[in-house]
């Protein structure tokens, strides 16, 4: 039986874990074995939601050992800490729980086909002070660190006198990307939420400074200029205050300093500049290393195979993939899910030693969220020669249904919609902030 090996459950992985389950695993023609270093899994998207408060994980998580259990493939908690080329083994750390006690032992899969799918963490250019000194929201333990030292630092500005023209704290985001800023719009509108749970304190419009760095001449640079004007006057609109062209040069416990001598107190610092893959994709292989890019990403061929290793592939923010046209897939989330799903179908072909047709990116726009508030976006399609753009409520529904897709290509529709009503109970009588 073929034995296919995946190496990280996000989204793209846990989608392709999920559909060769039903696919494959359902009828024993092959096993295949997802493994991540977490148990459950949430939405990258939500992130920027879970460190503002705004959104609780326990009807959102999705534990790998029960979906695993639904959908015909097993799970296995570890991180990769090592590929074997020659005997087709990977190699797992030991997990340990807070205590430092060990949960599983380190151990070693064998595998047929593997497939690394680690995603990409925060990239902060070796900026001094901002490994010691920030929060990077890459993972669902990082954001909830980030809401806790947040919720601290709110309870500690109500023992404090209010200083007249002083805010009571402030929270400065480095990085004028898609996360950056809706989360900055996300906290504005925790902080409006908080004073209505006894954060009297809080006020954002003058108890709680947001700023948001960027060191480019606009916000969401990836995408088209219209999106990032607007996303940027819906900002200001919420007295947030936005930097653009400043470099930061330093990070310190209490203050943010840029390259034109600019300096912003900061009680919390969030780095959100930047992506790179992992550094450890750099040594995989041991002596037969894999080929990756200045970014440590996995060179691939159109089919997705590592260029060193056919048996071997890799796809999402650790893969560098080239089209026919030059250009290269972009590290964002409708690229890893296309991904993907193109897998699902090219895996069989491809391991029955047949050919496939190479993958193609299909940039199908971008939708940015800004709390409450507002949402602007950007769609390809045919209703226009190259976009059209969508803000307000409609975007707001778009984002939305975002979410729902990843829903239903993971639990199918039946348990999409009890997802649903089971968010518009918890709405109903939860406070609409994470106080704890």
């Amino acid at each position: 039986m073929q034995r296919i090996v995946i190496i990280g459950g996000g989204a793209g992985g846990l989608a392709l874990a999920t559909q060769l389950g039903k696919r494959l695993g359902k009828k024993k023609l092959a096993s295949i074995t997802l493994v991540d270093s977490a148990r459950t899994h949430v939405w990258k998207p939500l992130f920027h939601q879970l460190a503002a408060g705004s959104f609780d994980t326990h009807a959102e998580e999705i534990e790998y050992l029960a979906q695993a259990r639904w959908n015909h493939f097993k799970f296995r908690l570890g991180s990769l800490t090592g590929v074997d080329r020659v005997n087709k083994t990977v190699q797992l750390a030991a997990s340990h729980d807070a205590a430092r006690r060990e949960i599983t032992p380190a151990q070693s899969l064998s595998y047929d086909t593997l497939v690394i799918a680690v995603g990409s963490q925060t990239n902060d250019f070796g900026t001094l002070g901002a490994a010691e000194h920030t929060i990077k929201l890459d993972s669902p333990a990082a954001a909830k660190y980030f809401n806790a030292r947040l919720v601290n630092a709110c309870l500690r500005a109500q023992t404090l006198p209010r200083v007249e023209g002083k805010s009571m704290l402030s929270v400065v985001i480095v990085g004028g990307g898609a996360t950056g800023v809706e989360l900055a719009a996300e906290l504005h509108s925790a902080a409006r939420v908080m004073g209505n749970y006894g954060f009297e304190n809080i006020n954002p419009e003058k108890d709680l400074q947001i700023v948001l760095v960027e060191a480019g001449p606009r916000l969401l640079a990836q995408l088209p200029e219209r999106l990032g004007n607007a996303a940027e006057n819906e900002l200001r609109k919420l007295a947030i205050d936005v930097f653009t062209s400043e470099k930061v040069i330093e990070v310190k416990e209490g203050s943010v300093i840029m390259a034109s001598g600019r300096v912003i107190d900061s009680t919390l610092t969030v780095w959100a500049a930047g992506v790179k893959a992992a550094d450890f994709l750099g040594a995989l292989g041991g002596a037969q290393k894999l080929e990756v890019n200045r970014l440590n990403q996995l060179v691939v061929n159109s089919n997705l195979q590592t260029s060193l290793d056919p048996d071997i592939y890799a796809f999402g923010d650790c893969a560098a993939c080239q089209q026919v046209d030059g250009t290269w897939v972009p590290p964002r989330a409708q690229a890893a899910y296309q991904q993907a799903m193109y897998l699902v179908k090219a895996l069989p072909q491809l391991t029955a030693g047949k050919t496939y047709k190479p993958f193609t990116y299909t940039d199908q726009g971008s939708l940015v969220s800004l709390a409450e508030y507002s949402s602007v976006g950007s769609l390809m399609g045919s209703l226009s020669k190259g976009s059209f753009f969508v803000e307000g409520q409609i975007a707001k529904l778009m984002y939305w249904a975002l979410h729902k897709q990843h829903q239903l290509a993971l639990g199918g529709v039946k348990k999409t919609a009890l997802v649903t009503l089971s968010e518009l109970i918890d709405r109903a009588h939860r406070p609409r902030i994470k106080l704890h």
